[in-house]
C-alpha cells in the first residue's frame, strides 16, 4: 500500500495512493479522524477497510506535504553508513568525529535531527544565511516503523517496519564542523524536506533499491541499498537494545558517495538550487532552496 498527506480544502489529511489515485482515509473509514502518523499506529486494526471505494482524486491534482509530521520524537539519523560515503566525509576536512585514519565505523553512529526540519515536497529549504554559508544534501532511504518494541532482535527487527519514505538530510557543513557534534548543523528550520509518499514493507525490497540524487539535473548520488555497511535489522537491534521504538518513529538510514563536500572544490546548495532524490520504488522528492 502508499500512504500520503495532502492539503485538501485547506487541511491536511491522510489518504490511500493506488493507481494513480488517492481516497481520503475518513472517507474510507467515516470514524477516523486521525492523521497518518495514527493509521500507521493503529494499522493492525484498520487495514482491513482500506478498500477504495468509487471515483478517488487524480494524483497529479493533488498538493503534498511531508506525510509524517506529528512525530513521538526527533528524526533518528545514521551517519557514515555507505563505505564511500563514511571515506568522502571523512577525507573532506568536516569530520571533526573522525581520527584521521578512520574511514568506515565499527558500530552504527547514531544522531538525531529536531522534528521542526521536517517540510514536505516541493517546499522551499529555508537557506538560513544568517547562520550557515555550506548548505549540503544528502539523499536517503527512511524507515518507519510501525510497532513498538524494545531489544529486538535482528531476525525480529522487520516485523516491526510499516515502510518507507524518502528524507533529504540537509545539512549545514560549517556549523556541523564548528560545533563538533552535529544536531545544530543538521537541525536549522526547513532542513529535512521529506516524501512524497509512505510505501508498506511489502512493496518494496529494502536490501536493493537503487538511490540517486540531482541537483539542477545534475546527478550527484547513485548507490544501492545493498551497499549500507549497518543494515536496517541491525540499526533497529542496536537503537531498540535501551530505547523503546514508537510506531511513527523514523529512522534516516544513511546517505551514499556524492554529496557536497566530496568534491574538490565542495559543490554547497546555493539559491535557487533545485534537488531532487528519488528511491526505486517509492518515488522522487523534489525541493529547491529559498
Amino acid at each position: 500500500m502508499k500512504f500520503a498527506t495532502i492539503n485538501h480544502q485547506g487541511k491536511n489529511q491522510p489518504v490511500l495512493i493506488q493507481d494513480e489515485q488517492a481516497w481520503l482515509i475518513q472517507e474510507l473509514i467515516p470514524a477516523f479522524t486521525g492523521d497518518l502518523p495514527q493509521l500507521i499506529s493503529d494499522f493492525d486494526q484498520l487495514k482491513g477497510q482500506l478498500t477504495p471505494k468509487g471515483q478517488g482524486l487524480p494524483v497529479d491534482e493533488l498538493e503534498f506535504v511531508a506525510p509524517l509530521q506529528r512525530l513521538p520524537r526527533n528524526i533518528i539519523c545514521v551517519g557514515k553508513n555507505y563505505h564511500a560515503h563514511a571515506r568522502e566525509f571523512s577525507e573532506s576536512g568536516f569530520d571533526s568525529s573522525a581520527t584521521s585514519s578512520e574511514h568506515s565505523p565499527d558500530f552504527p553512529i547514531m544522531f538525531t535531527k529536531a522534528v521542526n526540519t521536517i517540510i514536505g515536497p516541493n517546499a522551499t529549504i529555508p537557506a538560513h544565511e544568517q547562520a550557515t554559508q555550506q548548505i549540503d544534501y544528502e539523499a536517503e532511504l527512511a524507515v518507519v516503523i510501525g510497532k513498538a518494541g524494545r531489544a529486538i532482535s535482528k531476525e525480529q527487527a522487520m516485523d516491526h517496519v510499516f515502510g518507507y519514505t524518502i528524507v533529504n538530510d540537509i545539512t549545514a557543513r560549517d556549523l556541523q564542523k564548528k560545533h563538533k557534534q552535529w544536531f545544530l548543523g543538521k537541525s536549522l528550520d526547513g532542513f529535512c524536506p521529506m516524501g512524497p509518499i509512505v510505501v508498506t514493507a511489502d512493496e518494496v525490497d529494502h536490501q536493493d533499491l537503487r538511490i540517486q540524487c540531482w541537483v539542477n539535473d545534475e546527478l550527484r548520488q547513485d548507490a544501492n541499498t545493498k551497499d549500507l555497511i549497518f543494515d536496517i535489522p541491525t540499526l533497529i537491534e542496536t537503537l531498540s537494545a535501551g530505547i523503546e521504538l514508537l510506531p511513527g518513529d523514523i529512522i534516516a538510514t544513511g546517505t551514499p558517495e556524492g554529496v557536497g563536500i566530496g568534491f574538490n572544490p565542495p559543490k554547497f546548495l546555493r539559491s535557487g538550487d533545485e534537488v531532487k532524490v528519488s528511491i526505486q520504488g517509492i518515488g522522487t522528492l523534489v525541493n529547491r532552496i529559498a
